[in-house]
């Protein structure tokens, strides 16, 4: 339905009533309005570089419980000694922070996040349940 083709039922200086059709399909409109500016909101963040995308594959993988420091090294065509050399740390400690065996501190998250190139957030450890 075109929001030209509504038509009050009855006005006043304060209220319209409308019929149901549409009022939900004013609503309708509106929350596509919304989903289409947040869509025009995320590519623009992709255009200007502050945001990048990941396969949906690696999604996926991070999501079904592997490390993304781990995942992400691999998209990267990263070894953990490249990654731990890039980032100023050791392979060691980076197979201990993809296995869990240690969480890692903030900062060496941080340039694990900065040669991944993507936010730190990313690469946290998820919160214990």
């Amino acid at each position: 339905m075109k929001a030209s083709a509504i038509r009050p039922i009855a006005e006043t200086a304060d209220s319209v009533t409308l019929a149901r059709a549409d009022y939900d399909a004013l609503r309708e409109l509106v929350e596509d309005a919304i989903d289409l500016a947040d869509i025009e909101a995320v590519a623009r963040r992709i255009q200007t570089g502050e945001t990048g995308v990941l396969p949906a594959s690696v999604v996926n993988r991070i999501l079904d419980g592997e490390h993304p420091v781990a995942v992400l090294r691999e998209l990267r065509g990263l070894t953990a000694s490249e990654l731990a050399r890039r980032a100023g740390t050791s392979q060691s400690y980076v197979t201990e922070i993809e296995t869990g065996v240690k969480t890692g501190g903030v900062e060496t998250l941080r340039r694990l996040a900065r040669v991944l190139d993507v936010p730190l957030e990313t690469i946290l450890p998820a919160p214990a349940e």
